[in-house]
């Protein structure tokens, strides 16, 4: 990617190194009531095995210094947000609409959402309660070393589908999912939440095609990590890899050939009207 002489967006938190503010107990009801704002929120429901404690805003504990040994990385991931920034803009104003620009959070180990307490294994997140993105950067070095998806591409892509998340939460998309979930059964929510998750993907393809027409964006080998890098993430090659067998019924972010199918259509027509995975 040709992302150096980009825009650094300003819209970055630092909560490295910070822990959050004391849990609550509350065993089995506290997981319980977990769960039940996942699913309020759009979240994917597997996360609540890592969310502890209660929502609301919890002191955080002081800071401790942080390393400065990702501050290229912390660069490159204000770059790609005020990319998605400047792209968003662009098309929400041909619709003579206003994009709200979220904030992304940077945290180490766990931090403290308006979703809840969660813990850096959940991956990164998108909050519709705050219109946050929340991402611990050693995921970065997961992404490449566990699910096999280098490239600072492959990085771009994860922000970019968090943004579609909130896009989605700016267009009303977010709330009527979370409508149509609560009137549905457990595999009925599942699916609806597939196609949530599979255009929040088309979105990223969208921004992708639009940063590089203004700003010739990629470089030959980008696509090719964005496609590696959705299908590495797809529910069935995580469920292969953790279980052993794939279990459809249970999927929440789609298969590997549906995230990257969606991706490319994103991609290839950078038209948001093209992104409808409900239908």
């Amino acid at each position: 990617m040709r992302w150096q002489k980009g825009r650094r967006s300003q819209n970055l938190e630092d909560r490295r190194g910070r822990r959050p503010g004391r849990k609550v107990a509350g065993g089995g009801i506290g997981m319980l009531v977990m769960v039940v704002v996942a699913l309020l929120f759009g979240i994917d429901p597997r996360t609540v095995l890592q969310i502890g404690g209660q929502l609301g805003g919890s002191a955080s504990a002081p800071a401790t210094q942080v390393s400065d040994q990702n501050s290229e990385l912390v660069d490159f991931v204000k770059v790609v947000l005020a990319d998605t920034e400047d792209t968003w803009k662009e098309i929400f104003s041909e619709a003579n609409q206003v994009y709200r620009e979220p904030k992304l959070v940077l945290f180490s180990g766990s931090v403290q959402s308006a979703c809840g307490h969660a813990q850096s294994a959940m991956s990164p997140f998108y909050c519709p309660g705050d219109q946050k993105l929340y991402i611990d950067l050693s995921f970065y070095q997961e992404l490449k070393d566990k699910f096999g998806a280098p490239g600072d591409f492959a990085q771009a892509y994860v922000i970019a589908h968090e943004v579609g998340h909130h896009v989605q939460t700016l267009l009303g998309i977010s709330a009527q999912v979370r409508k149509a979930q609560a009137q549905s059964s457990q595999t009925e929510g599942n699916a609806i939440q597939v196609s949530m998750e599979l255009q929040a993907d088309c979105f990223s393809g969208v921004w992708a095609n639009h940063a590089h027409r203004a700003r010739n964006l990629l470089e030959e080998g980008d696509i090719e990590e964005g496609l590696v890098a959705a299908a590495a993430i797809g529910d069935d090659t995580i469920q292969k890899r953790s279980r052993g067998y794939v279990v459809p019924e249970s999927f929440t972010h789609g298969s590997a050939k549906q995230r990257q199918k969606w991706f490319s259509i994103g991609l290839k027509t950078g038209d948001v009207s093209q992104c409808d995975t409900f239908s």
